[in-house]
């Protein structure tokens, strides 16, 4: 007996838009025809300076990576609370936030109900909306890729089925802040805001609102290790949710989520976040002098940002040629040519041997 097994799938699985990854050292050298040391890979917002030492020590001396990690992360969510000062019960650790924001919507969505999405922004949103079932309702930004709150707030009041809205702060791509007048404006509404601040860090913790989360019983605040510790590899994340959210999410979790080598790893960098701060001050410092120096480029006008990377528009030429041209030297960047985002370019922060070969590859085309 033959069986059709494409007529037994999620129908709206066929008509889906996978999400597209960023690939990794290995991947582009043999693409490239480079070796990876001649590659300054800007293109997925990474720290040029990886993990601290401490880290890759613990990783080669790990006692037990044939046990089961613990399912729980009970050591590293003790020490993020003592990072956070958010109670360590109000914590959850996961296979990076990526992990959370699917878990999110796994327990709130049923199949029709509505994410409100805010474009452009971080495209996993919009995808686990879409694997999920979910109707995305799209609130576009502002022309300065300010968020348009009283959008937001006519669109859940027409809209009885919406459950979430997803915001990042700052904003990816162009690296801005929500205002937290605006962030107060969303928590008065009936739904769950869910605040990604993934790149915080190199704006100031001061800017992070992970403490509102014990005040307001409808935001989630998620944070990862990927961007300021180096573990973009090691995928560990985490997030702060009130006590009715996250004693739901416990019981839909994978059971070991968060790998035995991704706990150590995020154990060990709080431990030696004075290592890390200093690598995020670099990062920060070569951003404000890649902003300066952007403005000597005549084809490009770059944004502000507080994040560890630079968007620019492309005023002169097409994004698509400038990012081709700079792969064919080895440089690899972020181009867009999406609703909002048409011929725009974005640059991830890297060293400053690196950032110099960048700009001189960008005077020169």
């Amino acid at each position: 007996m033959t069986i059709d097994v494409a007529s037994l799938m999620r129908p709206d699985v066929a008509t889906l838009d996978p999400y597209v990854p960023i690939l990794p050292f290995e991947v582009l050298s043999a693409q490239l025809g480079r070796p990876p040391e001649d590659i300054v890979k800007l293109d997925a917002n990474e720290n040029p300076y990886g993990p601290s030492p401490g880290v890759r020590e613990a990783l080669s001396t790990m006692p037990h990576p044939h046990i089961y990690p613990d399912p729980e992360s009970r050591h590293l969510r003790a020490a993020l609370a003592d990072f956070t000062g958010v109670p360590m019960d109000l914590l959850l650790a996961g296979c990076g936030a990526d992990e959370l924001i699917d878990l999110v919507m796994r327990l709130f969505v049923a199949t029709g109900d509505v994410i409100v999405n805010c474009p452009p922004t971080f495209g996993m949103y919009s995808f686990d909306a879409a694997v999920n079932g979910a109707r995305l309702l799209s609130v576009p930004r502002q022309a300065d890729f300010s968020l348009d709150v009283e959008g937001g707030v006519q669109a859940i009041a027409a809209e009885p089925r919406a459950k979430l809205f997803y915001v990042t702060s700052p904003n990816n791509p162009d690296g801005g802040l929500l205002d937290a007048d605006d962030l107060r404006r969303l928590l008065s509404l009936p739904v769950v805001v869910v605040l990604d601040e993934a790149y915080v860090e190199f704006a100031g913790l001061e800017h992070s609102r992970i403490g509102w989360v014990r005040d307001h019983e409808n935001l989630v605040v998620l944070r990862t290790f990927s961007k300021w510790a180096g573990l973009a590899g090691l995928r560990v994340g985490y997030g702060a949710f009130p006590s009715r959210i996250i004693e739901n999410l416990w019981k839909i979790k994978q059971p070991y989520n968060v790998s035995v080598a991704g706990q150590v790893a995020g154990l060990v960098s709080l431990r030696d976040r004075d290592y890390l701060w200093a690598n995020v001050r670099r990062i920060m410092a070569e951003r404000e002098r890649l902003v300066a120096a952007l403005e000597e480029i005549p084809y490009l006008r770059p944004y502000p940002s507080r994040a560890n990377f630079v968007l620019c528009r492309v005023v002169r030429g097409h994004a698509r040629t400038l990012r081709d041209a700079l792969a064919s030297r080895g440089i690899l960047i972020r181009y867009y040519d999406t609703p909002g985002l048409t011929d725009h370019v974005r640059f991830s922060i890297g060293r400053p041997d690196e950032m110099d070969r960048w700009m001189a590859e960008l005077r020169q085309l």
